[in-house]
């Protein structure tokens, strides 16, 4: 099995390494400090899956994975992150992930996830598959207002949160800066906020920017 590990912090990777090769001893783990380091790794030799973290020093919140997706869409993601699930795991999943595992729960359930993952499947918790059942059975808790969002709307908000222009945007979704005008108003109308400030003070209040 070959692995990229896109982690910033060297104790856990040291840690994920030590939990995978217990696991499958001849599994070759590639660490990499950032996506730029990733993508590099990806470009020499495809990989089985790729567990990637959602704060990096090159890449914020789910932007490191809309990227890593982009460029690889035939390549597995689990994403472990430090990040609720409440914030993350659904947009994660509706993004191109695999699976989504927190750090906090990572020694009980990496492995479960990567053999789902390396078999083809997807991997949700317990917590997160116990509420998803809830909604279908008719349990349908208020929904925070940025949930609302589609995915590419989400998106924009989130580099909007983290002082990118239009113009920016516009070059790093593939869009026309009218479209990504488009978006900034449906955001405005669907979550009621009307300034750059606002939504980045949003965003942050509900630990949607990661290190951002």
């Amino acid at each position: 099995m070959r692995l990229p590990l896109v982690e910033d912090h060297p104790l856990m990777r040291l840690g994920v390494r030590g939990l995978v090769q217990q696991a499958w001893p001849g599994a070759e783990v590639l660490e990499c400090p950032s996506l730029g380091d990733a993508l590099h790794v990806l470009r020499q030799a495809l990989a089985d899956l790729v567990v990637l973290d959602l704060s990096l020093p090159d890449a914020s919140g789910l932007e490191g994975l809309v990227r890593l997706h982009r460029a690889h869409p035939a390549l597995p993601i689990l994403v472990l992150s430090m990040h609720d699930e409440t914030a993350y795991a659904t947009r994660a999943l509706q993004l191109g992930a695999s699976g989504y595992v927190t750090k906090e729960h990572a020694t009980a359930e990496l492995l479960e996830a990567i053999a789902a993952v390396r078999a083809g499947g997807r991997y949700i918790s317990r917590s997160l598959a116990a509420r998803l059942a809830g909604v279908l059975g008719g349990e349908r808790p208020e929904a925070a207002p940025h949930e609302k969002l589609s995915p590419q709307e989400y998106r924009v908000m989130l580099l909007i949160a983290t002082g990118h222009g239009a113009s920016e945007i516009a070059s790093t979704m593939h869009l026309s800066v009218k479209t990504v005008g488009t978006y900034r108003t449906r955001i405005i109308e669907k979550i009621g906020l009307g300034s750059t400030a606002e939504i980045a003070r949003y965003c942050q209040e509900r630990g949607l920017l990661g290190n951002a």
